[in-house]
């Protein structure tokens, strides 16, 4: 049986975080998390932006972030750290 911390946080940071941009927190993902994800070294980024269809990923690259891909609408996603898997990016959009 796999064993849980028993704290309520994790101190190893993911490889990957995706953020889903709103009105409310579109501000906080945008400017406050990037720089805290850069700290921890979070290697990949993606925003995705329900209201313009979108998702911009990133890659942490010596302490800054490098756009490495953006999509919109339908187009098919394959994108680091994930580019062994594909998918519809319409398939996110009601």
């Amino acid at each position: 049986m796999p064993r849980y911390p028993e704290t309520a946080y994790f101190t190893l940071a993911p490889d990957w975080v995706c953020e889903i941009l709103s009105p409310s927190t579109r501000r906080l993902d945008l400017d406050a998390k990037r720089p805290v994800y850069a700290r921890e070294q979070v290697r990949h980024l993606w925003l995705i932006d329900p209201a313009e269809r979108t998702l911009e990923a990133f890659k942490l690259t010596e302490g800054a972030w490098t756009r490495i891909a953006s999509t919109a609408d339908n187009d098919p996603v394959r994108i680091a750290p994930f580019e062994a898997a594909s998918f519809n990016l319409g398939d996110l959009w009601p």
